[in-house]
């Protein structure tokens, strides 16, 4: 009895520990992180992605994460709309990256990546 009260306080101060010294996740960034999205692009390719991690790859320039976060945050784009944004910019992102890279050997590739331009709708 001894025992199993020992190891149930030992469990419980060591998991009190790793609250107090782990921040807070506020609820939006909870939301952001467990958001997946199925990329079929670059790295991400076959992979389910969160929204947080979206955010915060090579492909999201800072001021544009910065400016989302603000927006969401304030309620003024929904967790749908900074996905369909995010989807979006990194789906652009690693287009033009590839029509760069294969503009010499493909130039059709140009009229595909300006098609799927249009597409997408533009978020403000």
């Amino acid at each position: 009895v001894i025992t199993v009260k020992g190891s149930t306080k030992d469990t419980g101060s060591a998991a009190g520990e790793k609250d107090e010294d782990s921040p807070k996740e506020e609820p939006w960034e909870t939301a952001l992180k467990t958001t997946v999205v199925d990329m079929e692009i670059g790295e991400f390719r076959d992979h389910k992605v969160s929204v947080w991690d979206l955010l915060h790859s090579k492909y999201i320039p800072e001021e544009n994460r910065k400016e989302l976060l603000e927006l969401y945050k304030a309620g003024e784009l929904t967790l749908e709309q900074v996905k369909t944004v995010v989807s979006t910019i990194v789906s652009k992102a690693e287009a033009e990256r590839t029509k760069q890279s294969a503009n010499v050997s493909c130039p059709r590739e140009e009229s595909t990546v300006a098609e799927a331009e249009h597409t997408h709708p533009q978020e403000d």
